[in-house]
């Protein structure tokens, strides 16, 4: 009997030891929550593979993978057939079934790959292969051979049941969500802070979100851009809380009371100092920004390094030696790169100096700091009054 099922490859986390079995069943449970709302679906546990199938009837590929391929830990997918008798004119039989459903018009060559993990199986893998390559060119003149770059790959995988398949879609790869702590990202609505965030969601950080928010110098459109870039994250993340923080009244504290060409080094500090306060409070381990060294004014050295004084946790900036198309590439790769270019201002872009000091220096900057007596105030009222978005 032969079924649809979905192959779900895993790199990385096939390299872990002992601890193997908990990336495992993160992918497992990740799997299992995406296609919750879509039917009877069973996660199956081989060697190096989990095997997706419908209880429910047959596999909708079309409607499955989508779910399934954005799944961080995962390399890749692949549809394919699977079949409970493992004889060697059955998986013929299969094998050619599956040609005829993949059609053969765009193909001229190929050639058969067998996997033997179970090594009960009487045939060896090239005995497989060679046997299962006459059967497709006696049933399919119009291909023929080629070893060494087939324009189809037919793969056979004997494992406690055999899949036969030809295609793989590839994912992200990393490791899954949750499996490395928890970390807060500064989402500007920009580009490269939301690049941040899928980049260290892929090394596993459960992502959460801040976002400053300064009307009327701001809109609500684009409020809503940061809460869309947050909703396109969680198709990654599998749920995505977002803080929106109140900061008017601060930046304009800052405006009147700090030199106009290091006021950008002190919002961002205020940034920091709020980011952490709202990351501790859910056991997040680090501030995740989207800096990238030498991009803008703020982002030399000297300022990454006054910044960085007011943090209260690690500063994690998986951007820093990305230069602006590979950051520009990741984007359009994750599908928040339309969304980050929406015409609308964040607070840093409104408040930002004509000539801001490009090599401030962390002792000047905290002894000016030192005297802004109401700056607490102002940070506990900002903190007091973030709005939370769940997404």
């Amino acid at each position: 009997m032969e079924e649809k099922v979905l192959i779900v490859r895993y790199g990385e986390i096939a390299m872990r030891g002992n601890n193997r079995k908990l990336f495992v069943t993160r992918l497992v449970n990740a799997i299992r929550k995406n296609l919750d709302d879509m039917g009877d679906y069973y996660v199956v546990r081989e060697q190096g593979r989990l095997i997706v199938e419908d209880r429910g009837g047959e596999m909708d590929f079309d409607k499955v993978i989508p779910r399934v391929v954005c799944i961080l830990g995962i390399t890749g997918v692949c549809p394919a057939l699977k079949t409970t008798e493992q004889d060697i004119e059955n998986i013929k039989k299969v094998c050619e079934q599956h040609i005829n459903e993949i059609g053969i018009d765009d193909y001229k060559t190929f050639k058969v790959e067998t996997k033997r993990s179970d090594k009960r199986y009487p045939l060896g893998s090239r005995e497989v292969s060679a046997a299962v390559g006459e059967y497709i060119l006696e049933k399919f003149p119009q291909l023929t051979v080629d070893v060494h770059e087939p324009d189809l790959t037919v793969n056979v995988e004997l494992r406690n049941d055999a899949y036969i398949y030809s295609k793989l879609i590839k994912g992200f790869g990393g490791l899954p969500v949750g499996s490395s702590g928890k970390g807060i990202a500064m989402l500007s609505g920009g580009i490269d802070s939301p690049v941040a965030a899928f980049m260290m969601a892929k090394r596993g950080v459960e992502v959460e979100g801040v976002y400053f928010n300064s009307p009327p110098y701001t809109s609500e459109r684009a409020k809503q851009k940061v809460v869309d870039l947050a909703e396109r994250l969680s198709v990654f993340t599998g749920g995505f809380k977002l803080y929106v923080v109140p900061f008017t009244d601060l930046q304009l504290y800052l405006l009147d009371n700090v030199p106009h060409d290091k006021l950008t080094i002190f919002l961002k500090r205020a940034m920091t100092r709020v980011a952490c306060t709202l990351g501790e409070r859910d056991e997040a381990l680090a501030v995740i920004t989207g800096d990238s060294v030498g991009q803008v004014a703020s982002q030399t050295m000297q300022g990454l390094h006054a910044i960085s004084a007011a943090a209260t946790m690690p500063i994690l900036r998986p951007l820093a030696g990305f230069d602006k198309q590979e950051i520009v590439d990741i984007a359009r790769k994750i599908g928040t790169f339309d969304i980050s270019i929406r015409p609308y201002e964040d607070c840093c872009t409104i408040f930002v100096a004509k000539h801001p000091e490009t090599k401030p220096k962390t002792s000047i900057i905290e002894k000016i700091e030192s005297k802004l007596t109401a700056l607490d105030k102002y940070l506990e009222e900002a903190i007091e009054n973030t709005e939370v978005i769940e997404l």
